[in-house]
């Protein structure tokens, strides 16, 4: 069965995005969290959707230089006709972390392609563009423009700017052309697309403000697919678009069934997040009767891993639902980034190792992609759906934690009783 879609996602949160709907849509997939070996992939063997974990996300350009090209290229090896480099649906970025421009770039140079779609608007989670302005839901429920959505707050890359090709302008010199929603309702979008190709853009960002602005991007993308691969930057909302085309073209099997998710006994929680929608899930479920352990990040890095693991131990040996919480919002200012994360996922190898815990959710995008790769997994599979955006995944490796039931959640994602949801109530 040939290959549909590779993608490499920025963040393990929302490589996991990705996972959920090639999967519950019927197009078996995997993600490995890390380049795969000949073995892994032989065991995958069949699938149609292969993506790459990764955390480029909080990463500087720098770093983008010196590790993504060997991950795109292994990208290109399995020849599929779509590849996707996936970012967040707030596309926060700046351009000196996670800068999406510089992936762009380094696409270009490997891929080679005519152009590069950018599908950022996503209806199914609430983020829309619309004349190349990016809006999205925020945790009271009201659609906000993205510059005064709580993103803008974000504390290592708020987003100032709504127009995306001028926010993507000062991560890169590749021209953005633009396909609106005026040009996709017309009918005239493929034709926009070749004067723009035509005219020097690189790049082309399209508008998606509902299900069927968002069908007729996906058929355009995957007819230029068929001609010649593509390599696109784009949120889960180009999947989204692609699974659509797909259906309208009879190229999915049956969804499989939806999958019960039994009560987890009992259920850990590991947040790094600092966003709005978080806290309230925090509260919500610390008003619920989780036992919440509050962690100083600074203490934490600098000696109180072995208080805090025996405080975490004995409430889950007690079989009480445990949460380790590193904030309830927004701090004053980032603290620690990626050594937060990784002492975070050392801390939950050694919870797991000496708890019955089977079940876990990580919540923050930073959080989750360097805790996870303290764990020891090779990859990840869909286990069944939750709330969109934030899957139970099942963990692959060689060792006891084969089978460990994993839901990587992003700041944003999630209604307030989202952890009670993840538990299995």
């Amino acid at each position: 069965m040939p290959i549909l879609y590779a993608y490499y996602g920025d963040d393990f949160t929302g490589s996991t995005d990705v996972l959920e709907q090639l999967a519950s849509n019927g197009v078996s997939s995997v993600l490995f969290l890390g380049a795969p070996t000949v073995e892994h992939l032989a065991e995958f063997a069949s699938v149609q959707g292969i993506g790459i974990a990764g955390e480029s996300r909080s990463r500087t350009p720098q770093w983008m230089t010196e590790n993504l090209p060997a991950i795109f290229s292994t990208l290109q090896r399995l020849g599929a006709p779509v590849t996707h480099y996936k970012v967040c649906s707030t596309f926060d970025s700046s351009p000196s972390c996670g800068s999406i421009g510089r992936a762009m770039e380094i696409g270009r140079e490997i891929f080679s392609p005519a152009f590069i779609p950018i599908v950022v608007g996503a209806p199914h989670l609430r983020r829309y563009v619309a004349f190349g302005n990016l809006f999205a839901a925020a945790p009271d429920g009201s659609v906000q423009r993205i510059d005064r959505h709580p993103m803008s707050r974000h504390p290592v890359t708020p987003m100032l700017e709504a127009d995306l090709r001028i926010h993507l302008a000062a991560q890169t010199e590749i021209k953005i052309g633009l396909v609106d929603t005026a040009m996709i309702q017309s009918g005239i979008a493929a034709e926009a697309v070749a004067s723009l190709v035509g005219g020097g853009d690189e790049a082309i960002l399209f508008d998606t403000i509902d299900a069927q602005t968002q069908s007729e991007v996906g058929e355009l993308i995957w007819r230029e697919a068929r001609r010649r691969p593509i390599f696109s930057a784009s949120s889960s909302g180009l999947t989204a678009a692609l699974l659509s085309a797909w259906k309208t073209l009879g190229l999915l099997p049956d969804a499989p069934e939806p999958r019960a998710v039994a009560i987890a006994k009992p259920l850990l929680v590991v947040s790094g997040s600092c966003s709005v929608a978080t806290e309230r899930q925090l509260r919500c479920a610390l008003a619920c009767g989780y036992h919440g352990i509050a962690i100083d990040p600074v203490d934490l890095l600098e000696g109180g891993h072995g208080r805090i693991l025996e405080a975490t131990v004995y409430a889950l040996t007690r079989g009480s639902n445990t949460i380790l919480y590193t904030a309830l919002g927004t701090p004053t200012e980032a603290v620690h980034g990626d050594q937060l994360g990784t002492a975070l996922g050392i801390l939950l190898r050694e919870i797991l190792a000496r708890t019955s815990v089977r079940r876990v959710l990580l919540c923050g995008g930073d959080t989750a992609s360097h805790a996870v790769q303290q764990l020891g997994l090779y990859a990840l599979t869909w286990a069944a759906n939750l709330q969109p955006g934030a899957p139970l995944c099942r963990a692959h490796a060689d060792s006891d934690l084969h089978g460990l039931e994993l839901v990587l959640k992003g700041g944003q994602v999630g209604t307030e009783d989202f952890f009670d949801v993840v538990r299995g109530t």
